[in-house]
């Protein structure tokens, strides 16, 4: 290797020491500029501003009529046959059971839908009866929340469920590994039949579709995907990052004849030796 090359890879080759090559670095003002410019991309549109008080009837007028859940206890009453009057609990199985009716469904329904279908079945018994049914207690429904949130787990409401922001917030939001834009929620149809369902949680959290807000039904699962480069990195970290030690670099032997000196190259930012 002739004097100039040496030069290149060794600024002072009668030491024979160790050389690392000098670190390129941005000039700090270009690293700040970069981040303003970053923090001024907001991904949130101009939005109306809020009202000093919520209007008065706004929350409940939009509300569903309350359907009946699983759990659920009810007072039956005979307003002309009091003595028939009992009060049930609503099965696993989403059925009832009282005095003259064997088997009736009331999960998903309506009181007054379900007072309508025992009318019916106490009909064959007596003349115009006239059926009520109230919700003496409600039984909790819950949602659950899984993938790449902070504090994953079940979450329990008396009352309507929780809306998709609602459920994520509980679940104390998503991480920085997640992917916002394939949010899905896993939801039980007919024949007990898992389904999956997509929604907007990346329009809705930043700001551009209300709509995406859905309320969730009763013992839904709404689930937060990995990113794919996280995906990538886990399973580096897992199957190589713990077993191997990679280090790139390069060497040269520097008059062999003499003194044996070799001069080896910096190892790769992050290969460090464990």
């Amino acid at each position: 290797m002739n004097e100039e090359a040496i030069r290149m890879v060794l600024p002072s080759n009668e030491t024979g020491r160790w050389v690392r090559r000098p670190r390129v670095i941005a000039p700090a003002g270009i690293v700040f500029a970069g981040a303003v410019a970053l923090a001024a991309c907001s991904p949130v549109p101009d939005l109306p501003p809020a009202p000093m008080e919520p209007a008065a009837s706004t929350y409940t007028a939009n509300l569903p009529p309350y359907r009946i859940q699983v759990g659920d206890t009810l007072d039956v009453r005979l307003l002309l046959n009091p003595e028939l009057n009992e009060e049930v609990t609503v099965r696993p199985d989403g059925h009832i059971s009282t005095t003259a009716v064997s088997d009736a469904v009331a999960y998903g329904r309506t009181p007054a839908e379900l007072a309508e279908t025992l009318r019916k079945g106490y009909a064959k018994e007596l003349q115009n009866p006239r059926v009520t049914v109230e919700v003496k207690s409600f039984a909790p429904t819950r949602v659950y929340v899984g993938g790449e949130v902070n504090t994953p787990g079940e979450f329990i409401t008396v009352g309507p469920t929780l809306t998709l922001s609602q459920a994520i917030a509980r679940a104390g939001g998503t991480k920085l590994s997640s992917d916002d834009g394939s949010v899905f929620i896993i939801r039980r149809g007919p024949g007990d039949k898992p389904k999956f369902l997509s929604v907007k949680w990346r329009a809705l959290r930043q700001g551009r579709d209300p709509d995406a807000d859905i309320r969730l039904a009763p013992y839904d699962v709404v689930y937060v995907p990995k990113l794919g480069i996280a995906e990538v990195y886990q399973f580096y970290n897992q199957y190589i990052g713990q077993f191997a030690n990679p280090s790139f670099g390069f060497s040269y032997l520097l008059n062999p004849t003499s003194t044996g000196g070799s001069v080896v190259a910096a190892p790769v930012a992050g290969a460090a030796a464990r």
